[in-house]
């Protein structure tokens, strides 16, 4: 899940790499480095390398620190969950402006934004939303946020045309259809672009909504 595009994971100014041993950090910058390193961690090795000792050598720091600021590495985790769906979130918020629906999947098929070490980290962070409590909470929240927005572009796209769809399952279809997609090119990246992912939408979709603008 190199920096990635706007809606990829966002990295943090202070790199692992860059941190003196005897520098001291801040608090809130010693806890966005550990996120930071969960993220490589999950990227390069998937969840089996997401353990306590990974995460505190790339950050250089101690063990105890991540029971200090997030209480374990569960919680962790979901703060990493967090700081990979944020930069999505933040792509397609209304606060960056009104998307309509087509605009909105070129955002979410954007190929800067899922390249392979984001992906990774999609992939690695999925299959454990299941089995992690703290994780499943943090998925629907930002579930919520992500199906709101995405419920109001297919309303935007659907009243001037007068189709009457329920726009809920239309979002949940919408966003499940993405999903699938996403999984393909973690799967197969070299195999699967992100241009055949967007081609692949907007054919299952276009035939019931009719063109989406670009």
């Amino acid at each position: 899940m190199k920096s990635t595009g706007e809606t990829g994971v966002r990295r943090s100014r202070v790199t692992t790499s860059e941190a003196p041993k005897f520098r001291r950090f801040a608090a809130e910058e010693r806890a966005a480095m550990l996120v930071q390193a969960g993220l490589d961690c999950l990227a390069e090795g998937g969840i089996t390398a997401f353990t306590v000792d990974n995460i505190c050598r790339r950050a250089a720091a101690s063990r105890g620190l991540i029971a200090h600021h997030f209480g374990g590495k569960e919680q962790l985790l979901a703060a990493v969950y967090e700081a990979a769906y944020q930069p999505m979130l933040d792509k397609i918020s209304p606060a960056a402006g009104a998307l309509g629906l087509g605009p909105l999947i070129d955002r979410m098929f954007d190929a800067e934004a899922r390249d392979l070490p984001t992906l990774r980290v999609w992939l690695a962070l999925w299959g454990e939303i299941a089995v992690n409590p703290a994780l499943k909470a943090a998925h629907r929240r930002n579930y919520g946020h992500y199906r709101a927005v995405v419920e109001g572009a297919v309303k935007a796209h659907c009243a001037p045309r007068g189709l009457n769809l329920d726009a809920g399952v239309l979002a949940a279809s919408v966003i499940a259809l993405i999903d699938g997609l996403w999984l393909e090119q973690c799967i197969d990246p070299d195999g699967f672009d992100s241009t055949l992912a967007r081609a692949a939408c907007l054919g299952m979709l276009e035939p019931i909504l009719g063109p989406l603008e670009a």
